[in-house]
């Protein structure tokens, strides 16, 4: 018998990798990138639907989204939306489009009317990569996430396996993954919005792109945070209903450079350009007591966000 085959991983020399920049590409300008996955995250009734088929429209339409961000590269939609009966979901999209002055019949949007969809099914899985590869969409988009498992979403390994399939299918089809999820119906006062989604924080730190949307009074505050490029400003919005037949949602005013509000914001502001400064500087510049802050330190720590080095804490882009 001879010796046995050495099989090594493969290896370059840091000197030998290319340097050339790639620009940030966009499925939808600021607001989504392309080939992403990631999460519309927001409390229940707060339009995260109507957001996701704003998207879904433009995508499939190459019409501006919320009537501001361009899309650069349109083609076919999927969506799977769990709890809208049909109907309903025509009339959306058909007063959506019919604001932009839109046919419905030239819209590629194609809707799963499964009765349910499970992805940690394998057959589910199955069907879905052969309908995604047969109608090659440019967009999946699946709402709400909590009807698409049986998992337990505060169970890290469960929801790493489901992640896990939802890249896979990413990579495989070259497209883009929206999944719309709920925060935690204690609302998580006082925390970044990617911090108060339900379920294990893998959720947060799985989104290439993710979007979220709050309540203030009567609008709605749109954010954003991506892996590969500064989040754009965040922006008001209203649902415009006065006609039923052209419902859609509106861009109505811009906050510019606002200045963060919460703490586990101001904490990755100030670790902002690769800064590294210890617990003790971090209490001084931010004023807070010493618990709060390490508690806060310690959630953006378990969310990828930040690291401990031997010199302090260093944020992680």
């Amino acid at each position: 018998m001879g010796a046995k085959r050495e099989e090594l991983l493969p290896v370059v020399r840091v000197a030998e990798i290319s340097c050339q920049d790639r620009p940030q590409r966009w499925l939808v300008d600021q607001l989504w990138g392309a080939s992403s996955v990631g999460l519309i995250g927001g409390a229940p009734k707060c339009s995260k639907t109507w957001l996701g088929l704003d998207l879904a429209l433009s995508v499939a339409t190459g019409t501006a989204c919320l009537g501001k961000y361009a899309v650069p590269e349109p083609g076919p939609v999927l969506v799977y939306l769990a709890e809208d009966a049909l109907p309903i979901v025509r009339q959306r999209v058909e007063g959506m489009a019919r604001h932009r002055g839109l046919n419905l019949q030239q819209v590629e949007i194609h809707v799963i009317t499964a009765p349910t969809l499970r992805l940690d099914r394998e057959q589910h899985r199955g069907q879905l990569l052969q309908t995604a590869q047969r109608l090659r969409p440019r967009l999946l988009l699946l709402d709400p996430l909590v009807r698409l498992h049986g998992i337990d979403e505060n169970n890290a390994n469960e929801v790493a396996g489901l992640l896990a399939y939802i890249r896979a299918l990413q990579r495989q089809l070259d497209l883009s993954v929206i999944l719309v999820h709920h925060t935690r119906k204690n609302g998580a006062a006082g925390i970044a919005a990617g911090q108060a989604l339900r379920g294990s924080s893998d959720l947060h730190a799985f989104g290439d792109s993710n979007l979220y949307l709050k309540r203030t009074k009567d609008r709605l505050l749109l954010s954003s945070e991506h892996r590969a490029a500064p989040a754009s400003p965040p922006v008001y919005l209203e649902l415009v209903a006065t006609n039923a037949q052209t419902a859609h949602l509106e861009v109505v005013a811009e906050l510019q450079d606002p200045k963060p509000t919460h703490l586990p914001e101001q904490v990755l502001s100030l670790l902002a350009d690769g800064a590294v400064l210890t617990r003790a500087r971090l209490r001084d510049l931010l004023g807070v007591k010493n618990e709060r802050l390490g508690q806060t330190l310690e959630s953006l720590e378990q969310a990828g966000r930040l690291r401990r080095t031997p010199t302090g804490w260093q944020r992680v882009d």
